[in-house]
């Protein structure tokens, strides 16, 4: 299967997971007149609710997981994939929300974003944009490497990126992370009155340095291949041998 329809494929998985999950939700939220989840002791953690539902974002993350790694073959495209799922899924868990419920009325209303290993709280934004950023970071991946051309980042890269999620994920649970000693009934009772954009704007960037990497190799293998397409590969700044049969692998869209 070509690239392309790899990245078609995992897309609409990802988006039937979404509608389904946007179902479930719309269910729930009805069920316990509680459409908006921006009160103390939302239906996500209401009595019997909350076990199921830790379980169930448990189980969505082995699936998205899972379709990762059978869309590609080597395991920078597995985790390229898994980002691309996760991050499609999450959006379009939120516009299907939308279409079925009215809710969110805002990008900027407040959403439980997750349970494990305390509840997060956030802004629909938030999440979208990092979602984002694994969409792009994705598909830059799996679209646009070839055999020979090293488009993965360095380990600082990822150090950093890795760094921005952690102080990402404080931001969603700082509140809860500061009730946690009064133990699970306040966690579960807090209500975020403030969200600390510029310290998640921060984390955002630190994130984005994968994707930044990533855009600025395929820029420097196309503009190499651009100026001298007989051998610019050879000696080229993005550190690649581009023979004959070398170009001939990337135009066949083979994968490392």
């Amino acid at each position: 299967m070509r690239e392309r329809k790899r990245w078609v494929t995992v897309v609409l998985y990802a988006m039937a997971m979404a509608w389904v999950e946007s179902a479930v939700a719309f269910y729930l939220r009805t069920m316990m007149a509680q459409m908006d989840p921006y009160h103390p002791y939302p239906v996500h953690l209401a009595k019997g609710i909350g076990h199921a539902e830790l379980v169930r974002e448990a189980a969505t993350m082995v699936m998205l997981l899972t379709v990762g790694w059978l869309a590609a073959k080597n395991w920078r495209s597995r985790v390229a994939y898994m980002f691309i799922a996760f991050g499609v899924w999450d959006i379009f868990y939120y516009i299907f929300l939308k279409v079925i419920s009215g809710w969110p009325h805002s990008i900027f209303n407040w959403d439980l974003l997750f349970l494990i290993p305390l509840p997060w709280w956030g802004p629909v934004l938030a999440p979208c944009c990092i979602a984002t950023l694994m969409i792009l970071g994705g598909t830059l991946v799996t679209q646009f490497s070839r055999a020979g051309v090293r488009l993965w980042p360095g380990g600082l890269t990822w150090i950093i990126s890795f760094g921005g999620a952690a102080v990402a994920l404080y931001v969603f649970m700082a509140d809860t992370i500061r009730v946690a000693p009064q133990g699970g009934e306040a966690a579960r009772n807090v209500l975020p009155n403030s969200f600390n954009w510029p310290l998640f704007l921060a984390a955002l960037v630190l994130m984005a340095t994968p994707v930044l990497e990533i855009a600025r190799n395929v820029w420097k293998r196309r503009l190499v291949l651009w100026q001298n397409p007989e051998g610019a590969g050879r000696n080229g700044p993005v550190g690649v041998s581009i023979t004959r049969a070398g170009r001939g692998s990337i135009n066949r869209g083979e994968q490392s």
